[in-house]
């Protein structure tokens, strides 16, 4: 049941993908997007960017994963960089690959990079997609981590630039699903998801990060996305629908000409559903 270390920096074949306003739109309606160029299809929502590479990204870590643990395997990180905004009528063009295995004490994480470019070759956004197999912690770790986006914990000690609040929907997942080709059925039977150990249909992983980019966004970049140049979190427990979850950001630095800000998000009980938020502002 051994990773196959031998496929680690293997390129899948460019696969295009031409943004129609109407798929931005309806990711933004699937995500509660308060930003009116999103919800009028002017620009694709900044997460939007998981749409063109979601089966790309999928299939880099299948090459490394031994199938039958496939199952096992969770959402454990994503970071986005924004280089430029997606808009309608684009073709992007998008590649993937696996860059890494490593054991940890509790399980493995596998890191699959991808990199999206327009129809000149410029670089829309790159993307790291980590995903985590619990229990699974013995063998040989190679080849890349994912970026750190670790929150400092001493940005605690000040006072947070912004607070947002968000009521997610009881039919959130079904929406979101339609809208990003994310099926997987955690996210809409209930039956299945409770057979797994969880509570019951679970808030996807990216949709939350959607969330988190609105907050971002209206809390710290005055409305506008385009300033919104990386956004990187750990998920580290479900959301459930019909939830509200709170996310608190910090400044945390400057980095290359960029605002640095640090963020968590907890649910109504006080727990972080996503930690060790990163984003930065130009």
């Amino acid at each position: 049941m051994g990773f196959n270390l031998d496929n680690l920096g293997n390129w899948s074949e460019d696969k295009e993908f031409k943004v129609e306003a109407d798929r931005a739109k309806a990711y933004a309606a699937a995500t509660n997007d308060p930003i009116p160029a999103h919800v009028a299809g002017e620009s694709a929502p900044p997460i939007f960017a998981v749409v063109p590479v979601w089966e790309a990204m999928g299939a880099a870590a299948a090459q490394v994963i031994p199938p039958d643990v496939l199952p096992m395997v969770v959402h454990g990180e994503q970071d986005i960089t924004f280089h430029q905004p997606i808009r309608p009528g684009t073709v992007l063009v998008s590649k993937a690959a696996p860059v890494g295995v490593h054991v940890k004490g509790s399980g493995t994480t596998v890191v699959a990079k991808t990199e999206t470019r327009d129809e000149n070759g410029d670089l829309v956004n790159e993307q790291y997609f980590t995903t985590f197999i619990r229990g699974l912690a013995d063998g040989e770790s190679r080849g890349d981590e994912a970026p750190d986006h670790r929150f400092a914990e001493e940005v605690r000690a000040t006072d947070p630039a912004a607070e947002v609040s968000q009521q997610l929907d009881a039919d959130q997942t079904f929406r979101y699903s339609d809208a990003s080709g994310d099926l997987m059925p955690i996210h809409l039977d209930d039956d299945f998801a409770k057979a797994v150990g969880l509570p019951g249909i679970i808030i996807h992983g990216l949709c939350t990060m959607a969330f988190t980019s609105h907050a971002v966004i209206q809390g710290v970049c005055d409305g506008d996305a385009a300033r919104l140049r990386r956004l990187a979190v750990r998920f580290s427990k479900p959301v459930l629908p019909s939830q509200q979850i709170t996310t608190r950001i910090w400044k945390a630095g400057e980095r290359e000409g960029r605002t640095v800000y640090a963020f968590e998000t907890t649910n109504p009980e006080g727990d972080l559903v996503i930690k060790d938020g990163l984003a930065e502002v130009s």
